[in-house]
């Protein structure tokens, strides 16, 4: 099913930390500071630029249960997680009915089957990764990190490379990707405790990062650790750009969701400061939503655009500038699918997007979940 769609309203940003339409209705307020009003006007329509444009969204695979990630493997065949365990595959012909894998997942809240990426060597290897919640002792939930091999139309031979992680039915992270250097990275929430997320002794609150095969890599900024970043509340989303830079999406609480460069050994300043702090003690992000919430999750980078999936139900679109600066922002799909839990950018250039309308704060439609296509 092919639907045009276009370019929407820009929710409320933030610049030197106050909200753009509140610092515009400041600046009109006081005469005093008239001379400035042009300058900022200017500054203003480069930060928040509305690009009105059409796109295409087709349907690709429908009626999932709340689905999570997506991958795509160099034959593009789409691999999609279930949070209720399943491990889904989308081909020329649809979405198989048989799943490639069930994971014996702890359903509690937003825990469950959450994030999945492959191997860089996939087609060789046929080695994919997910990130799931389940029960610890005494009933305690733990996330785990667990490397499945794909073979004829089935995933299996698990092998743990992270366990016992701090879970919750919250805060759980939760999202894979391999980096530019061949690393697998994984975000993990602070499980409702935000203390954890400065305790270096803790996984909770970080990005963490690890060889393929599980072991610590020796350049990591904290030796003998998989700690990448500490001081993230619940960071979703992550990409890099074609400098090979690091960018994250993270929850924010009460609004000032975030978009943060990372950085080796960076400390982002949860549960001290959120937003832009400017605490030198602190990095702050690129980006924030002021009070307003994107309640971001996955995030794709094509050429100089991220891609945001937000949960508050449109696609992020935002420009940077070779520094990383933010030189235009709009919205995509904007109420018209509901909430949006992951982006890719497909082999075909096209991204792909999943909703996120099954479980439980949102009306779905009578096909949903779906991952759709979205071009150009």
């Amino acid at each position: 099913m092919r639907t045009p769609a276009r370019d929407c309203r820009v929710p409320t940003l933030t610049l030197n930390s106050m909200p753009v339409s509140a610092g515009a209705r400041h600046l009109r307020s006081r005469t005093r500071l008239a001379p400035y009003v042009a300058a900022v006007a200017v500054m203003l329509v480069a930060l928040v630029l509305l690009v009105r444009g059409q796109v295409t969204v087709d349907v690709v695979a429908s009626r999932l249960e709340i689905p999570w990630a997506l991958a795509f493997a160099a034959d593009k065949r789409l691999f999609v997680t279930e949070r209720p365990g399943r491990v889904r595959l989308v081909t020329v012909s649809g979405l198989q009915a048989k799943p490639v894998a069930v994971l014996p997942v702890t359903e509690r809240g937003e825990s469950g089957l959450l994030g999945l990426t492959l191997d860089p060597r996939f087609d060789e290897n046929g080695y994919l990764y997910v990130c799931y919640t389940t029960s610890g002792r005494g009933d305690r939930l733990v996330n785990r990190v667990t490397r499945l091999t794909f073979r004829d139309g089935t995933a299996g031979h698990e092998v743990i490379l992270l366990d016992g992680m701090p879970a919750a039915g919250n805060h759980d992270g939760c999202r894979l990707k391999f980096g530019s250097d061949g690393k697998l990275y994984i975000t993990m929430g602070d499980a409702g405790e935000p203390a954890l997320a400065q305790r270096l002794e803790s996984p909770a609150g970080k990005i963490l990062r690890l060889n393929a095969e599980g072991s610590v890599p020796t350049d990591n900024p904290f030796p003998g650790s998989p700690i990448y970043s500490l001081g993230h509340r619940n960071p979703q989303g992550l990409a890099w750009d074609r400098k090979g830079r690091l960018i994250a999406a993270e929850h924010g609480p009460v609004g000032h969701d975030e978009i943060n460069h990372i950085r080796p050994g960076g400390n982002y300043g949860w549960p001290a400061v959120w937003g832009r702090a400017k605490d030198a003690r602190y990095i702050d992000p690129i980006l924030e939503s002021g009070r307003d919430t994107w309640a971001p999750s996955g995030i794709a980078i094509r050429g100089d655009d991220l891609f945001v999936a937000a949960l508050r139900g449109w696609l992020l679109r935002v420009t940077l500038g070779p520094d990383l600066e933010v030189t235009s922002v709009s919205t995509i799909l904007a109420h018209k699918y509901g909430r949006l839990r992951d982006v890719v950018v497909g082999p075909d250039g096209a991204l792909y997007v999943t909703t996120s309308n099954r479980e439980g704060r949102a009306i779905p439609a009578p096909d949903d979940d779906r991952v759709l296509r979205v071009a150009p």
